[in-house]
């Protein structure tokens, strides 16, 4: 995620003084990706970093506060080359979805706003990551002139952003790994499930990827409850019927609860479109069933 918004930045005009890492190998090759010279400095060596007005941390969340304390440190101790007066406001931010700016508060003591800065992007190589960004939602949260250059910083990336407040954090990262993450793994259970009908695992993947790509363009055009198609939709109690007993013939233990607690939410759906009331009731009633069998 560092290295990704340090080449989206710096295609849109940021200059990219100096990146860290725990190894310096690692800081090299993220410096070598940027358009200009950048300083590739280890995690020891942080007492070089220059005196630059904008200061990410995208470390793991376990070591964002231990950096900042660290950093922190080292400017009180004046003794090191960023011990003199800086001109200006400086800001710090990290790039945590469930951390607030709080892990932070170690760099208020030496003169930095800080917040966090969040991309709504799944992330997985620097250079793909990058482009991606400029397409994402940030979410931003922090001090007044921390959350002002956040979000100057996502308008320079033609992106867009959001606030949120510090104590909802935890909530805002915990639906975005609903969205994401979760639903990674919901696919991954369906690839398991047609591997049970015959088919190689990479031909599941396949077949389903279509299908998935179709649920999400009917979320672009809808809200959730007209989005939904299918079984639950229709209020097709038999063919849950069938789908329960499939999974209980199977002895799929996972995909057979994922199937009834999402079974209930798209009941929930399904009303709100205006399908049958007594065909959703047969249908809740066969999945609070299943329930008490397990």
């Amino acid at each position: 995620m560092g290295t990704a918004l340090a080449l989206a930045l710096n295609s849109h005009g940021y200059r990219i003084e100096a990146v860290a890492a725990r190894h310096k190998p690692h800081a090299r090759r993220a410096a070598k990706l940027i358009s200009e010279p950048t300083l590739a400095l280890s995690q020891t060596e942080l007492d070089l970093l220059p005196q630059s007005d904008i200061l990410f941390i995208t470390t793991p969340d376990d070591a964002i506060e231990t950096t900042a304390d660290s950093i922190t440190a080292m400017i009180e101790s004046a003794k090191t080359k960023r011990a003199g007066k800086h001109e200006g406001a400086r800001v710090a931010l990290h790039a945590s979805g469930a951390l607030s700016s709080d892990v932070l508060r170690s760099l208020k003591r030496v003169g930095f706003a800080t917040g966090s800065l969040h991309p709504l992007a799944s992330v997985s190589d620097p250079v793909h990551g990058a482009e991606s960004l400029s397409t994402a939602f940030f979410c931003i949260e922090g001090d007044p002139l921390a959350r002002s250059l956040a979000r100057s910083l996502v308008r320079s990336l033609g992106a867009k952003s959001f606030s949120i407040s510090m104590k909802d954090k935890a909530l805002y990262h915990a639906a975005a790994v609903m969205a994401s993450g979760h639903v990674t793994a919901l696919f991954d259970i369906a690839v398991e499930m047609l591997a049970r009908c015959g088919l190689a695992t990479g031909r599941a993947r396949e077949v389903l990827l279509p299908l998935l790509r179709s649920t999400l363009e009917n979320l672009y055009l809808s809200d959730p409850a007209h989005a939904l198609t299918g079984t639950f939709a229709r209020a097709d109690a038999a063919t849950v019927s069938r789908h329960l007993a499939a999974l209980n013939a199977q002895e799929m233990k996972d995909a057979l609860a994922v199937y009834r607690l999402l079974g209930l939410r798209s009941l929930k759906l399904a009303k709100a479109a205006g399908a049958n009331v007594s065909a959703l009731r047969e249908m809740e009633r066969l999945l609070e069933l299943e329930d008490e069998r397990a």
